[in-house]
């Protein structure tokens, strides 16, 4: 870019971009360059907004490395500690109370919540990189260049969920139908399987 020059021909420097919270955290700028994500500054470093760009359910990484091989393989999914988080489209949390109830799950404990509009989470070590041993990491990572495709489930039409249930869950559920509900699956049965490998009580000792 050509510096302007004043009316005596004095050239003066170009203006820069003001230098923003991100500028500093190299992890953060990654995820606002790369992929146009909204981020923010936490007590344990940089995080990601939900509800903007797109939301993350949130389930126990058992129960969600057991139904890994059923999702998209474009759809990023992250791990983090004893947590998997996994992206869908933004607006999917305000659908999950009721795609819980609509099937038949909303009674039961699943340890399956959903981050929307105003939460965030840990930001992942961006794609080959090294980062800290309590980081986020990326299980499937986002691509960059793809942030217009349509690779997040999301929920389309109260038809096409009719549709779905009246073939029994087939092939043309809407992407966020089958993932809560495969999601939901997988949390009970792994909720089913720590129960059952959970130690029993000592039997109590008299004198």
């Amino acid at each position: 870019m050509v510096a302007p020059l004043s009316a005596s021909g004095t050239t003066f420097p170009t203006p820069r971009r003001p230098l923003d919270a991100a500028g500093s955290d190299p992890v953060r700028q990654w995820y606002e360059d790369e992929l146009g994500w909204a981020t923010s500054s936490g007590p344990e470093g940089a995080r990601l907004c939900t509800g903007l760009g797109f939301d993350v359910l949130e389930l126990p990484a058992d129960a969600g490395f057991a139904m890994l091989r059923r999702l998209d393989p474009r759809s990023p999914v992250a791990v983090h500690g004893e947590t998997m988080q996994l992206l869908v489209a933004a607006g999917s949390a305000d659908e999950l109370p009721g795609l819980l109830d609509w099937l038949e799950w909303g009674s039961l404990p699943l340890d399956l919540v959903a981050l929307g509009a105003g939460a965030f989470i840990g930001a992942p070590t961006p794609p080959g990189w090294t980062g800290s041993q309590e980081a986020a990491v990326w299980v499937r990572p986002p691509e960059p260049g793809r942030e217009g495709e349509p690779v997040l489930a999301a929920l389309t039409t109260l038809t096409a969920v009719s549709a779905w249930s009246a073939v029994g869950g087939g092939g043309g559920a809407p992407d966020l139908v089958r993932l809560v509900d495969t999601a939901a699956t997988h949390c009970h049965r792994a909720r089913l399987r720590r129960a059952t490998a959970a130690p029993t009580s000592q039997p109590l000792a008299f004198s």
